[in-house]
Protein backbone atom coordinates (compact mmCIF):
# COMPACT_ATOMS: atom_id res chain seq x y z
CA UNK A 1 0.00 0.00 0.00
CA UNK A 2 1.14 4.01 -0.74
CA UNK A 3 1.92 5.62 2.06
CA UNK A 4 -0.62 8.16 3.84
CA UNK A 5 1.11 11.58 4.16
CA UNK A 6 -1.22 14.70 5.39
CA UNK A 7 -0.39 17.77 3.29
CA UNK A 8 -0.65 19.94 6.05
CA UNK A 9 -0.51 19.60 10.21
CA UNK A 10 1.04 22.11 12.77
CA UNK A 11 2.89 21.27 16.10
CA UNK A 12 3.68 23.61 18.87
CA UNK A 13 4.76 23.85 22.39
CA UNK A 14 2.94 25.11 25.19
CA UNK A 15 3.47 28.79 25.48
CA UNK A 16 6.61 29.95 27.53
CA UNK A 17 9.74 32.07 28.08
CA UNK A 18 12.29 30.42 25.80
CA UNK A 19 10.24 30.31 22.90
CA UNK A 20 6.76 32.83 22.82
CA UNK A 21 3.64 32.69 21.14
CA UNK A 22 2.96 35.69 19.06
CA UNK A 23 -0.39 35.02 19.05
CA UNK A 24 -2.59 32.55 20.04
CA UNK A 25 -4.25 30.40 17.31
CA UNK A 26 -7.26 27.82 17.50
CA UNK A 27 -6.55 24.63 19.02
CA UNK A 28 -5.52 22.53 22.25
CA UNK A 29 -2.75 24.59 24.88
CA UNK A 30 -0.49 22.43 22.69
CA UNK A 31 0.10 19.79 20.31
CA UNK A 32 3.21 18.28 20.50
CA UNK A 33 5.58 16.32 17.78
CA UNK A 34 4.80 13.00 19.75
CA UNK A 35 1.71 14.16 20.04
CA UNK A 36 0.97 14.97 16.07
CA UNK A 37 2.43 11.44 15.57
CA UNK A 38 0.58 9.72 18.25
CA UNK A 39 -2.37 10.83 16.37
CA UNK A 40 -1.31 9.84 13.08
CA UNK A 41 -0.72 6.46 14.30
CA UNK A 42 -4.29 5.70 15.67
CA UNK A 43 -5.86 6.71 12.29
CA UNK A 44 -3.03 4.82 9.82
CA UNK A 45 -1.49 8.31 8.42
CA UNK A 46 1.87 7.22 7.61
CA UNK A 47 3.84 10.89 7.04
CA UNK A 48 2.64 14.65 7.00
CA UNK A 49 4.21 17.98 6.22
CA UNK A 50 4.66 20.36 9.21
CA UNK A 51 4.15 23.61 8.60
CA UNK A 52 5.60 25.61 11.42
CA UNK A 53 2.42 27.60 12.50
CA UNK A 54 3.13 31.34 11.84
CA UNK A 55 0.25 32.69 14.10
CA UNK A 56 2.07 31.55 17.16
CA UNK A 57 5.63 31.42 15.83
CA UNK A 58 6.04 33.56 12.81
CA UNK A 59 9.12 33.00 11.11
CA UNK A 60 10.39 31.10 13.32
CA UNK A 61 10.79 27.56 12.64
CA UNK A 62 12.81 26.55 15.56
CA UNK A 63 10.40 24.20 16.88
CA UNK A 64 9.34 22.30 13.73
CA UNK A 65 12.70 21.57 13.48
CA UNK A 66 12.94 19.75 16.62
CA UNK A 67 10.09 17.88 15.83
CA UNK A 68 11.48 16.63 12.27
CA UNK A 69 14.33 15.57 13.77
CA UNK A 70 12.75 13.62 16.76
CA UNK A 71 10.73 12.01 13.56
CA UNK A 72 12.35 12.66 10.74
CA UNK A 73 10.75 9.56 8.41
CA UNK A 74 7.67 11.48 9.72
CA UNK A 75 7.58 15.02 8.93
CA UNK A 76 9.21 16.94 5.96
CA UNK A 77 9.43 20.71 6.27
CA UNK A 78 7.89 24.36 5.18
CA UNK A 79 8.95 27.57 6.61
CA UNK A 80 7.15 31.04 6.50
CA UNK A 81 8.98 33.32 4.96
CA UNK A 82 9.25 37.49 6.10
CA UNK A 83 8.86 39.32 2.21
CA UNK A 84 10.35 42.37 4.46
CA UNK A 85 13.37 40.86 5.43
CA UNK A 86 16.68 41.84 4.07
CA UNK A 87 18.10 39.19 3.06
CA UNK A 88 15.45 36.73 1.54
CA UNK A 89 17.44 34.85 -0.94
CA UNK A 90 19.84 33.69 2.09
CA UNK A 91 17.43 32.89 4.18
CA UNK A 92 15.60 30.73 1.79
CA UNK A 93 19.45 29.12 0.25
CA UNK A 94 19.90 28.19 3.70
CA UNK A 95 16.70 26.47 4.41
CA UNK A 96 16.80 24.58 1.03
CA UNK A 97 20.03 22.80 2.94
CA UNK A 98 17.97 21.70 6.49
CA UNK A 99 17.52 18.22 6.48
CA UNK A 100 13.51 17.41 5.41
CA UNK A 101 12.68 21.33 4.29
CA UNK A 102 10.62 20.70 0.87
CA UNK A 103 8.98 24.06 1.21
CA UNK A 104 8.27 27.85 1.75
CA UNK A 105 5.27 29.41 2.76
CA UNK A 106 3.69 32.99 2.07
CA UNK A 107 0.84 34.39 4.54
CA UNK A 108 -0.80 36.95 2.52
CA UNK A 109 -1.97 38.43 5.48
CA UNK A 110 -3.30 42.03 4.70
CA UNK A 111 0.29 42.91 6.19
CA UNK A 112 1.61 41.88 3.10
CA UNK A 113 0.99 43.69 -0.24
CA UNK A 114 -1.03 42.71 -2.39
CA UNK A 115 0.93 44.31 -5.49
CA UNK A 116 2.16 41.71 -7.15
CA UNK A 117 5.07 43.82 -8.13
CA UNK A 118 6.11 43.71 -4.82
CA UNK A 119 9.98 43.15 -5.00
CA UNK A 120 10.02 41.46 -1.38
CA UNK A 121 7.31 38.98 -2.58
CA UNK A 122 8.83 38.24 -6.19
CA UNK A 123 12.55 37.23 -4.58
CA UNK A 124 10.44 34.30 -2.54
CA UNK A 125 8.91 33.39 -5.39
CA UNK A 126 11.99 33.33 -7.32
CA UNK A 127 14.05 31.73 -4.53
CA UNK A 128 12.19 29.32 -3.62
CA UNK A 129 12.18 27.65 -7.31
CA UNK A 130 16.15 28.29 -7.73
CA UNK A 131 16.55 26.35 -4.98
CA UNK A 132 14.11 23.82 -5.79
CA UNK A 133 11.36 24.37 -2.38
CA UNK A 134 7.69 24.56 -3.41
CA UNK A 135 6.37 27.79 -2.70
CA UNK A 136 3.11 27.55 -0.31
CA UNK A 137 0.83 30.12 -0.26
CA UNK A 138 -2.24 31.12 1.85
CA UNK A 139 -3.78 33.04 -0.30
CA UNK A 140 -7.61 33.04 -0.22
CA UNK A 141 -9.34 36.39 -1.48
CA UNK A 142 -5.79 37.29 -3.22
CA UNK A 143 -6.26 34.28 -6.00
CA UNK A 144 -5.72 36.98 -8.84
CA UNK A 145 -2.31 37.77 -7.30
CA UNK A 146 -1.38 34.28 -6.80
CA UNK A 147 -1.93 33.89 -10.88
CA UNK A 148 0.28 36.61 -10.87
CA UNK A 149 2.89 35.24 -9.12
CA UNK A 150 2.91 31.88 -10.55
CA UNK A 151 2.76 33.42 -14.14
CA UNK A 152 5.85 35.47 -13.27
CA UNK A 153 7.98 32.61 -12.06
CA UNK A 154 7.11 29.71 -14.60
CA UNK A 155 9.81 27.58 -12.99
CA UNK A 156 8.94 27.91 -9.02
CA UNK A 157 6.18 24.65 -7.95
CA UNK A 158 3.22 26.90 -6.63
CA UNK A 159 1.07 25.06 -3.89
CA UNK A 160 -2.16 26.64 -2.89
CA UNK A 161 -2.96 26.15 0.86
CA UNK A 162 -6.63 25.43 1.53
CA UNK A 163 -8.36 25.01 -1.57
CA UNK A 164 -7.67 28.52 -2.16
CA UNK A 165 -10.55 29.42 -0.36
CA UNK A 166 -11.10 30.81 3.36
CA UNK A 167 -11.55 28.45 6.07
CA UNK A 168 -13.33 28.91 9.64
CA UNK A 169 -11.54 28.21 12.66
CA UNK A 170 -14.60 27.29 14.86
CA UNK A 171 -18.60 26.66 13.89
CA UNK A 172 -20.24 27.22 11.94
CA UNK A 173 -19.05 27.55 8.54
CA UNK A 174 -19.23 30.32 6.40
CA UNK A 175 -22.85 30.48 4.68
CA UNK A 176 -20.92 30.12 1.19
CA UNK A 177 -17.96 28.13 1.24
CA UNK A 178 -17.70 27.48 -2.28
CA UNK A 179 -18.02 31.15 -3.52
CA UNK A 180 -14.76 31.64 -5.00
CA UNK A 181 -14.72 28.11 -6.74
CA UNK A 182 -14.67 29.57 -10.08
CA UNK A 183 -11.86 31.70 -9.67
CA UNK A 184 -9.78 28.53 -7.32
CA UNK A 185 -10.63 26.25 -10.55
CA UNK A 186 -9.26 29.03 -13.20
CA UNK A 187 -6.00 28.82 -11.56
CA UNK A 188 -5.78 25.03 -13.05
CA UNK A 189 -4.64 26.62 -16.28
CA UNK A 190 -1.28 27.64 -14.73
CA UNK A 191 1.15 24.50 -15.27
CA UNK A 192 2.95 25.35 -12.28
CA UNK A 193 0.21 25.09 -9.84
CA UNK A 194 -0.87 22.19 -7.35
CA UNK A 195 -3.59 22.88 -4.76
CA UNK A 196 -4.11 21.44 -0.85
CA UNK A 197 -7.43 19.90 -0.72
CA UNK A 198 -7.09 20.66 3.11
CA UNK A 199 -9.56 21.53 5.61
CA UNK A 200 -12.35 20.76 3.40
CA UNK A 201 -14.10 19.08 5.88
CA UNK A 202 -14.57 22.41 8.17
CA UNK A 203 -16.27 24.10 4.77
CA UNK A 204 -19.26 21.43 5.42
CA UNK A 205 -22.63 22.23 6.83
CA UNK A 206 -23.14 18.86 7.17
CA UNK A 207 -21.85 15.95 9.95
CA UNK A 208 -19.32 13.10 8.88
CA UNK A 209 -19.00 12.10 6.19
CA UNK A 210 -19.63 15.35 4.71
CA UNK A 211 -21.80 14.70 1.90
CA UNK A 212 -22.24 18.82 0.88
CA UNK A 213 -18.15 18.75 -0.21
CA UNK A 214 -17.58 16.11 -2.29
CA UNK A 215 -19.28 17.64 -6.00
CA UNK A 216 -17.18 20.73 -5.35
CA UNK A 217 -14.00 18.98 -4.50
CA UNK A 218 -14.85 17.36 -7.72
CA UNK A 219 -14.89 20.11 -9.52
CA UNK A 220 -11.11 21.55 -8.07
CA UNK A 221 -9.45 17.70 -8.64
CA UNK A 222 -11.13 17.28 -12.78
CA UNK A 223 -9.93 21.17 -13.02
CA UNK A 224 -5.93 20.39 -11.56
CA UNK A 225 -6.12 16.76 -12.34
CA UNK A 226 -5.28 14.72 -9.46
CA UNK A 227 -1.86 14.64 -10.28
CA UNK A 228 -1.71 18.22 -8.50
CA UNK A 229 -4.43 18.03 -5.67
CA UNK A 230 -3.17 16.47 -2.36
CA UNK A 231 -5.23 15.84 0.42
CA UNK A 232 -4.62 16.84 4.06
CA UNK A 233 -6.22 18.10 7.35
CA UNK A 234 -4.48 21.13 8.13
CA UNK A 235 -4.43 19.57 11.65
CA UNK A 236 -4.92 21.57 14.78
CA UNK A 237 -6.54 24.36 13.43
CA UNK A 238 -9.69 22.19 12.50
CA UNK A 239 -10.09 20.84 15.69
CA UNK A 240 -13.48 22.93 17.04
CA UNK A 241 -14.83 21.28 13.33
CA UNK A 242 -14.26 18.15 13.69
CA UNK A 243 -11.76 14.75 15.13
CA UNK A 244 -8.54 14.15 13.23
CA UNK A 245 -9.91 10.60 12.27
CA UNK A 246 -13.04 12.43 10.65
CA UNK A 247 -10.57 14.44 8.56
CA UNK A 248 -8.98 11.33 7.56
CA UNK A 249 -11.62 8.92 7.13
CA UNK A 250 -13.89 10.99 5.03
CA UNK A 251 -11.60 10.99 2.47
CA UNK A 252 -10.76 7.28 2.90
CA UNK A 253 -14.05 5.84 2.53
CA UNK A 254 -15.82 8.26 0.17
CA UNK A 255 -17.13 6.43 -3.18
CA UNK A 256 -16.27 10.20 -4.62
CA UNK A 257 -12.57 8.76 -5.78
CA UNK A 258 -11.66 5.57 -7.77
CA UNK A 259 -8.63 3.47 -5.80
CA UNK A 260 -6.05 4.98 -7.65
CA UNK A 261 -6.93 8.71 -7.38
CA UNK A 262 -7.40 8.52 -3.71
CA UNK A 263 -3.42 6.83 -3.79
CA UNK A 264 -2.31 10.16 -5.28
CA UNK A 265 -4.46 12.03 -3.42
CA UNK A 266 -4.08 11.14 0.09
CA UNK A 267 0.20 10.48 -0.88
CA UNK A 268 1.40 9.69 -4.33
CA UNK A 269 1.25 13.71 -5.37
CA UNK A 270 2.43 15.20 -2.70
CA UNK A 271 5.73 12.96 -2.96
CA UNK A 272 6.01 14.06 -6.40
CA UNK A 273 4.96 17.60 -6.08
CA UNK A 274 7.58 18.11 -2.50
CA UNK A 275 9.64 15.51 -4.08
CA UNK A 276 9.70 13.69 -0.44
CA UNK A 277 8.56 10.43 1.15
CA UNK A 278 8.50 8.74 4.56
CA UNK A 279 10.51 6.08 2.42
CA UNK A 280 13.58 8.41 1.33
CA UNK A 281 13.77 9.89 4.14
Amino acid sequence: MPPVIDAQVHAYERDHPGRPWTNVLHGPPEVTGDQMVAAMDEVGVDAAILVSPWTMYRFDASYAIEVQTAHPSRFALVKPIDGRSDDIGYTIGQWSEQRGAVGVRIMMVPAVPSDPDDPGLNEIVASAGHHGLALNLLCWQRLDQAAELARRHPSTQIVIDHLGLQQPFEPPPPDEPWGALDDVVALAALDNVAIKVTGACTLSREPYPYADIWEPIRRVVDAFGVGRCMWGTDWTRAVELLTYRDGVEAFRRTAEFSDTERAALMGGTLEAIYRWSPESA
